[in-house]
């Protein structure tokens, strides 16, 4: 099954650690990030800061957009990967070994939502609309 993890972190911790420190943090992560190795891993991303986001919305009837984050926050969101997982148990098994986390990270998980009979229904019905 797959889970999305999303990785929260403190710019303010993040500024104030050394270079060293943060090559250690860095070279400690990417090194565990090698479940590839253990077929766990699917996929992810680091996203760049928040004050790069832009937050699209609807409102009065059409879209509008706000520089930055949504909601502002302590922690910001770093990155999302995507793991291979029996279950949550072993999802949290396997990023509770995570050694971001003794750097003061946080990490949500949450299932991936299968979205495969949604969207065949959806095409069939746009399938229809085409036809008539």
């Amino acid at each position: 099954m797959k889970y999305i993890f999303m990785g929260y972190y403190d710019p303010a911790k993040h500024a104030a650690m050394t270079e060293d420190e943060r090559n250690a943090m860095f070279d400690e992560c990417f090194e565990y990030d090698d479940l590839r190795a253990n077929g766990h891993s699917a996929g992810g991303e680091a996203l760049q800061p928040a004050e790069t986001a832009l937050t699209l919305y609807w409102k009065n009837g059409k879209v509008a957009t706000t520089d930055g984050p949504y909601v502002e926050t302590k922690e910001q969101l770093g990155g999302i990967g995507v793991l291979e997982a029996r279950d949550m148990n072993h999802a949290i098994q396997l990023m509770s070994q995570h050694p971001v986390l003794k750097y003061g990270c946080i990490f949500e998980i949450r299932p991936a939502g299968d979205m495969s009979e949604i969207m065949k229904a959806s095409e069939q019905r746009r399938r229809q609309n085409t036809v008539r």
